[in-house]
């Protein structure tokens, strides 16, 4: 399971419409709804500061949080839209989808990189390039991994790793379906010289920006 899931709090809404969701926008709150697995609607208000806070860290679409709403049962929840003022560019509604254990979501999990000390290629001083620290992945909400491996034991200067180059967990997959860059072991600073593999992974990083 990945590592902790972020506690995301709301409060239940009791009014609907937009008589209400103005009042909670007035109040320092954001409206939103959370929908999904079969179970009904349930109308909720969020702090405004700490939905901004959410938004301006990243990744928000592609979070998975624990939402908890007094008088209800916490659930796991994957924002689904968030609506936006069109001058301000501040958010004033949000949707969330309740996940099922057996829903499939994109989610960034880290990639961890192990075997360094055992590596000929840093022995005689080359430097690990990190291309990704995490990859967007497609993850079943029961069972997401907490990080994937890259094993770099055996590697030399001028190695290039891909995204073949992980064991993923049994059904999960990348977003982006072509062979991108991992990391790369590089030459020590100062010898001038790049060979096409890092030239190449160089490249691949750049593209993928």
């Amino acid at each position: 399971m990945a590592g902790e899931i972020p506690d995301l709090i709301a409060l239940e809404r009791t009014g609907t419409g937009k008589g209400a969701a103005r009042q909670a926008r007035r109040d320092g709150l954001v409206p939103g709804i959370v929908y999904g697995d079969d179970k009904e609607p349930l109308p909720i208000n969020i702090k405004f500061n700490e939905l901004l806070k959410r938004l301006k860290a990243g990744r928000f679409l592609s979070t998975l949080f624990n939402l908890k709403v007094e008088g209800h049962d916490d659930v796991r929840v994957i924002c689904r839209g968030v609506q936006r003022d069109v001058v301000k560019d501040l958010p004033t509604h949000v949707d969330f989808m309740r996940l099922h254990r057996n829903s499939r979501i994109n989610l960034f999990i880290p990639v961890e990189i192990v075997g360094e000390e055992a590596a000929p290629g840093i022995k005689k001083g080359g430097v690990v390039t990190h291309v990704r620290t995490d990859v967007e992945l497609i993850v079943t909400a029961a069972d997401i991994p907490e990080k994937i491996t890259l094993d770099i034991t055996g590697g030399n200067i001028g190695d290039v790793y891909h995204i073949s180059d992980v064991k993923l967990p049994e059904g999960v997959k990348p977003v982006i379906e072509r062979d991108f860059v991992i990391a790369n072991i590089a030459a020590p600073a100062g010898l001038g010289a790049v060979d096409d593999d890092e030239e190449e992974a160089t490249e691949e990083a750049a593209a993928e920006e």
